[in-house]
């Protein structure tokens, strides 16, 4: 299985968290500190992206990990 990136589909929840992107100047606007790691894409969901178990949402629930079988599109 391949993993397979998208963003959240409901355009609300997209629009709030690029807002929110804007306001901080790219950093997660779901947390507090500004570090490398909270920088958008943060370095939580880079490590889940990374884990062939994980399937799901990142932290402020603008991109979703999802696996699709060979062969589709």
């Amino acid at each position: 299985m391949k993993a397979k990136i998208s963003l959240n589909p409901d355009a609300e929840v997209v629009k709030t968290v690029r807002e929110g992107l804007r306001h901080t100047g790219g950093y997660c606007p779901c947390r507090l500190e500004r570090t490398e790691a909270t920088r958008c894409m943060c370095r939580e969901f880079r490590e889940q992206i990374e884990d062939p178990h994980f399937e799901g949402f990142c932290h402020c629930l603008l991109y979703y990990k999802s696996y699709e079988e060979e062969g589709e599109a």
